[in-house]
């Protein structure tokens, strides 16, 4: 039960540098409900395939769209 040792598996794009956004606005929190779990967690880069810029910006929105109730701490 081994992985393929010559095939490297699919490298992620960010998503935010194909559309080249220079910041993420927390306010669009339909889009940044596509990086959280149903539990309310933030995924990590290297699920969600976001550049370490742009994850640092996500989570910081999320973050902040949590305090402005746009976005749930927790799921019930």
């Amino acid at each position: 039960m081994r992985r393929d040792r010559g095939r490297k598996p699919k490298k992620k794009i960010c998503s935010y540098c194909v559309d080249k956004v220079d910041s993420i606005d927390y306010k669009q929190y339909e889009k940044l409900k596509r990086f959280i779990t149903e539990r309310g967690k933030v995924l990590p880069r290297r699920i969600s395939g976001n550049c370490a810029r742009h994850q640092r910006q996500l989570t910081r929105a999320i973050k902040r769209a949590r305090i402005m109730a746009l976005l749930p701490f927790t799921s019930e």
